[in-house]
């Protein structure tokens, strides 16, 4: 198990040096830096100055480590647009992000495994099959078609649910948190929603083949030739069994909801990282931009690196491996 652990974290190491590097070059070669901060006013003497304040005058090695090490003690420069902190500006942003992905995930487990299995079981009845045709098109059409077919809805023609902004939100510290308020409440669920679907559709239909494919094995012949009831024989013995995919894609999709939630919040006007990379490109906020990709990597990277030590936790075989492994080794 150690040595599992440390070949885990030495790649993920690689992986944030390749993302790092692509980062650095992002930073480097799309814009010059100096250009996009300074007016066409300003003299030689100020860019120069500028230049070697940023480190610009060093080599590409020496630049490269530099960036690596200021980006693992969280300094990512300053904002060319905002003239601020880029941290500090992903860490006001970060929370309403996570809020948006939190309740997506929620609503996709909540609503997809329950549908998942009573398609397996009930799959040849009328409902089953509405279900299955309903996926088609959750996993079909595109999020930002869906958020604005919302909006005008039920923010336009019923006026039941606001049509962007986060609402009110209370700071718990640095910490900022629409769930605490009723505005902030309603206005989490139409790109909540929005946000959820495709996961649902694809939590579901996993579930759903899974299911089929547990249920045909000959543990489940068994558990119902003891008499077992429906309930335990679905949920107890075949639903635990189909939860290893589920995990691996609920991990890998958390990440793929932070890093693709841009759509979802520019739609709704939603103020977090995605709407934050959004107006980073629209300016060429480089520091912004690189950025925002290291610390999307990082959530994937470490999602991934959660979801291999939680399989030991859910799949028995995988613990007697672990224990059988550390036998031997002693």
């Amino acid at each position: 198990m150690p040595a599992f652990l440390f070949k885990r974290f030495v790649n993920a190491a690689g992986v944030m040096l390749a993302v790092a590097f692509l980062a650095f070059l992002t930073f480097r070669f799309v814009g010059d830096p100096v250009e996009l901060m300074l007016n066409e006013q300003a003299s030689q003497q100020q860019r120069d100055e500028l230049r070697t304040r940023l480190g610009l005058d060093k080599g590409f090695v020496l630049q490269f480590a530099t960036f690596v090490g200021n980006a693992v003690r969280g300094d990512f420069g300053i904002s060319y647009r905002n003239q601020q902190e880029v941290f500090t500006l992903i860490a006001e942003r970060f929370p309403a992000t996570f809020e948006l992905v939190l309740v997506a995930t929620f609503l996709s487990l909540a609503v997809g495994i329950p549908l998942g299995v009573y398609t397996a079981i009930r799959r040849d009845s009328v409902l089953a099959k509405a279900l299955q045709f309903v996926s088609v098109l959750g996993v079909s059409l595109p999020s930002f078609a869906l958020g604005i077919l919302f909006i005008l809805v039920f923010s336009v023609n019923l006026q039941w649910l606001p049509a962007f902004g986060r609402g009110e939100v209370v700071q718990l510290g640095w910490w900022s948190t629409g769930l605490l308020t009723a505005s902030g409440r309603k206005a989490l669920i139409l790109p909540g929603i929005t946000l959820s679907l495709f996961q649902i559709t694809l939590v579901m239909r996993l579930v759903r083949a899974e299911m089929l494919e547990t249920m045909r094995t000959d543990f489940i012949r068994f558990a119902r030739a003891r008499g077992l009831p429906a309930r335990a024989v679905h949920f107890r013995h075949a639903l635990r069994n189909c939860l290893m995919p589920v995990i691996t894609v609920t991990g890998l999709q958390i990440g793929n909801l932070i890093a693709f939630a841009l759509v979802t919040e520019t739609v709704f006007q939603w103020p977090g990282m995605g709407m934050l990379f959004v107006q980073a490109v629209t300016f060429v906020d480089i520091p912004v931009m690189a950025a925002y990709l290291i610390v999307v990597s990082f959530i994937f990277v470490s999602l991934n690196t959660l979801v291999d030590l939680t399989y030991a936790w859910v799949d028995p075989r995988l613990r007697e491996d672990a224990l059988t492994g550390g036998a031997n080794a002693r």
